[in-house]
């Protein structure tokens, strides 16, 4: 049976990262136009024919200086609607960050379960699929989410990053918190598994209440180790200066962080004044809050493009 013609679209705020996906995919991306009015309201639009296509459209749900995270969902969700208003057979959202990730459980009396509500959203908008990058939970998000998902893990790219990067020094995957004891297992599986070696694992203590973090027993042996730290996103940076703290304090002799988004809230200032031997981050989330000096000296950005467009041939391919 022939497949459906392939269209793939990039929204504004994600415009760079489409286009590198579509250079992989080996195809133009589809025109659209987007137009903004003076209430602060807007429209965007197909500028070619999709009916009976299959659409892609990539946009990452972060905030920047531009537009809010609740401004790019709101921006995504209409167009996957106008796509099948206009004839578009599948529509699948292709999310690299998705935003609200991270409220998928009730941790108060009365809280909102908001990754629940956006999904509910996406269902709304008639979206047939949505690929995410490393998600917060994977089995809240699954379970989420009733239309198909496929979710891409982080770990292989940052362990491809590090394998050559390393040496022959013994490294330990370190999760700075138990929750995120899997993410930091996939890790290192995948580096243990490039460069032939056994690769360590530890995990920090954490305790979060009213905001306030608390917890300093790090379990798992890093001295005379590198320590890396693997964490699903990068915020204000505080949980990791807590890991690297505790990591050196136990005798690791280098120490690097890596996350597959890095929002880097107000600059994450103490993270890059935490003496860390280098923060890796994926280019969901590109890290204009971070200053152009440190940068250049901690920062290195792996790009997922490569592993987007696999995706979304992938998904292309099974129709």
């Amino acid at each position: 049976m022939d497949r459906s013609p392939l269209s793939f679209f990039g929204l504004q705020g994600s415009r760079e990262l489409a286009e590198r996906v579509a250079r992989r995919l080996e195809i133009p991306l589809a025109a659209h136009e987007e137009r903004e009015f003076e209430d602060g309201e807007h429209k965007a639009r197909a500028l070619h024919d999709v009916r009976g296509h299959h659409a892609f459209v990539l946009h990452s749900l972060h905030g920047d200086d531009q537009q809010s995270g609740n401004d790019k969902l709101c921006r995504l969700l209409f167009f996957c609607g106008s796509l099948k208003d206009s004839g578009a057979e599948h529509v699948t959202a292709v999310v690299p960050y998705l935003c609200y990730a991270r409220k998928d459980r009730r941790t108060k009396p009365n809280d909102p379960i908001i990754t629940r509500y956006v999904a509910a959203m996406f269902e709304a908008a008639r979206i047939d699929r949505v690929i995410v990058m490393e998600v917060h939970n994977v089995a809240a998000f699954e379970n989420a989410f009733r239309c198909p998902t496929r979710h891409i893990e982080s770990a292989p790219l940052l362990a491809r990053h590090f394998a050559p990067l390393l040496g022959p020094a013994q490294v330990v995957a370190v999760s700075p918190d138990a929750g995120g004891a899997k993410r930091a297992e996939q890790f290192r599986q995948a580096l243990g598994q490039l460069t032939a070696r056994e690769v360590g694992s530890a995990y920090m203590e954490k305790f979060r209440s009213s905001g306030v973090v608390s917890g300093e027993l790090l379990a798992g042996d890093v001295r005379g180790k590198v320590a890396v730290i693997v964490d699903d996103l990068i915020s204000t940076g505080g949980t990791l200066v807590r890991a690297a703290k505790a990591c050196r304090a136990a005798g690791a002799t280098r120490v690097f962080a890596a996350a597959a988004h890095g929002l880097f809230i107000d600059g994450a200032p103490e993270l890059f004044a935490a003496g860390l031997d280098g923060i890796v981050v994926t280019d969901t989330v590109p890290p204009f809050r971070v200053p152009a000096e440190a940068a250049a000296h901690q920062l290195e950005v792996v790009d997922t493009s490569d592993m987007i467009a696999r995706t979304i041939a992938a998904c292309h391919d099974a129709g």
